[in-house]
């Protein structure tokens, strides 16, 4: 009874793997926008604005990044809980595949949003003039939506560093180890 239910529950990993499958159909949607958004950039690059192909580079930079962490999640996802990728012959082998743990990934996945956050920051400060406008005169601190944007992005920043920290300490052991 106990071998079945060992069993049982080892062979439930694979239900994950659709789950990991799934995520490329984000990276096609992802890359439709991305697509779509460059060739609106290019086929109106006489119009645009110096701030605004700014913003729209700073967008597609993030997309990118966000591609990078779904593909990054989908990887090394299915590698450490469902089953080792058979990379047999595969010249192009992804070499950081190797080292990616699930702490190391919340680690980059941290990093990542930290990122992203940074972007969407400064795609907000390079507009901040008019976000200001927009403002009534004397309007407190806590009703301004960068304040508060940017309270979140340091929570991000100090989530990402206190997670690397805890990591450091808890695994510096192991890793000097291994």
């Amino acid at each position: 009874m106990e071998t079945f239910i060992e069993k049982t529950i080892f062979a439930t990993r694979w239900l994950l793997a659709p789950l990991y499958l799934a995520m490329s159909l984000l990276l096609l949607g992802l890359g439709y926008v991305f697509l779509q958004e460059l060739w609106h950039l290019f086929t109106h690059i006489h119009l645009v604005k110096e701030t605004d192909f700014i913003l729209t580079c700073l967008t597609l930079i993030d997309m990118l990044l966000v591609g990078g962490l779904i593909v990054m999640v989908m990887f090394s996802g299915y590698e450490n809980f469902v089953s080792k990728l058979d990379k047999a012959g595969d010249t192009s082998q992804i070499k950081w595949l190797t080292h990616l743990d699930s702490g190391t990934l919340k680690l980059k996945v941290s990093a990542s949003i930290v990122a992203i956050s940074s972007i969407f920051l400064l795609k907000k400060y390079m507009v901040i003039e008019e976000t200001l406008a927009t403002l009534p005169q004397n309007t407190p601190l806590h009703e301004n939506p960068l304040f508060w944007q940017t309270l979140i992005h340091l929570v991000f920043v100090v989530s990402a560093v206190l997670l690397a920290f805890v990591d450091k300490v808890a695994f510096s052991k192991h890793r000097a180890s291994s």
